[in-house]
């Protein structure tokens, strides 16, 4: 086998690695399209696997436009749920607070005779021996239990 021969094994290995790509990405843009009837679906599916060649080349035109436009919405939600993954796991997410934060909180409470020296210990010894930060009544750990209410 030549030089020549191995470049263009080469050449037709990344065409057909190129078509499975371009097939996977037609396929996996019909089922994330929230605007098409599963039949239409089915029909789709049915038309690239009989006639691949045709199948992907008609879809491209009919539908290549909006591709991008549904991968770029995936993409955010994506970003937006790692995110969100990322704030929970460090504690600042919408809703939750430092301890710090909820010092200051029980101490105005006190403050304002809300509630009684003897309640202000227990809540803040109860604060400072909680790990991490409280969010909405709970610290955040799934086998965390709910905090019990200040009366």
């Amino acid at each position: 086998m030549s030089f020549w021969d191995v470049i263009v094994s080469i050449f037709w290995f990344m065409i057909l690695v190129a078509w499975f790509w371009l097939i996977i990405t037609v396929i996996a843009d019909l089922f994330r399209d929230h605007t098409m009837s599963g039949w239409a679906k089915a029909l789709w599916c049915l038309f690239i696997i009989v006639i691949p060649w045709l199948g992907v080349l008609i879809y491209m035109i009919a539908r290549g436009g909006s591709m991008q436009e549904r991968a770029e919405a995936q993409a955010r939600r994506n970003d937006a749920a790692f995110q969100e993954s990322v704030r929970r796991a460090a504690g600042t997410g919408a809703g939750t607070t430092s301890t710090a934060d909820e010092l200051t909180k029980l101490a105005d409470l006190r403050d304002r005779g809300v509630i009684s020296a003897d309640e202000y210990e227990r809540a803040k010894n109860k604060v400072l021996a909680d790990d991490g930060p409280v969010a909405s009544g709970a610290t955040g750990r799934a086998d965390a239990v709910p905090a019990q209410p200040l009366n």
